[in-house]
């Protein structure tokens, strides 16, 4: 599925990125330690960066995205830098064997809106085909949906092959929205009515 979706498609290198907050109370646990059938998430820390790049420098992965560099070290160094300093991105393990496959990424918990982003996703060519993007997706809007009862993606126009992934766990097009860039962004949502389950249902 290249880089899967939202802003993982259009965003980054370079962008501040706030880290997830709410008011004190609000709980919202952005790098939770999430397991499926095929594959565990977890907070991504400064030792993945090896494993990661190794996935990330796969150039196929990058080709619908505006920056089309992050197979290069130089490209994927800040990506990778303000990912750790988001407070929201985790890595994707192989369930079994542990290996790094990929990674997504929490942002923007709004409580009043009450919505949380989801993006910023890429998992290695292996790993395409659905099965492991939906269950890294499932795991986290599962746990999304346990604070907010919508969750957001941005797309970009261009980017195809992000727009399906989306569509096929649930996302519905609700308009445009502007990236961190200011690039006009195909906006999707997900609610717990309109995920779909394993196998092609409603959850």
């Amino acid at each position: 599925m290249a880089a899967l979706d939202d802003r993982s498609c259009d965003q980054l290198s370079g962008q501040p990125s706030a880290r997830l907050s709410g008011p004190p109370g609000a709980g919202f646990d952005a790098q939770p330690v999430l397991k499926g059938g095929l594959l565990e998430l977890r907070p991504l820390r400064a030792e993945d960066f090896d494993a990661l790049f190794a996935v990330a420098s796969d150039p196929l992965i990058w080709e619908q995205h505006p920056t089309r560099d992050r197979h290069l070290e130089e490209g994927f160094r800040p990506f990778f830098e303000e990912s750790l300093e988001s407070g929201g991105a985790l890595v994707a393990l192989e369930a079994g064997s542990g290996t790094v496959i990929g990674s997504s990424r929490f942002h923007g918990h709004d409580p009043e809106r009450g919505e949380v982003e989801i993006g910023w996703s890429f998992l290695a060519r292996a790993y395409w085909g659905g099965r492991f993007n939906g269950e890294m997706k499932r795991l986290m809007l599962e746990h999304a949906f346990r604070f907010v009862p919508r969750v957001v993606l941005l797309v970009g126009p261009d980017n195809l092959r992000s727009q399906r992934a989306v569509e096929k766990i649930g996302g519905v097009r609700v308009g445009s929205r502007p990236n961190g860039l200011d690039r006009e962004s195909l906006l999707y949502q997900v609610t717990p009515e309109t995920l779909v389950a394993p196998g092609g249902g409603r959850a």
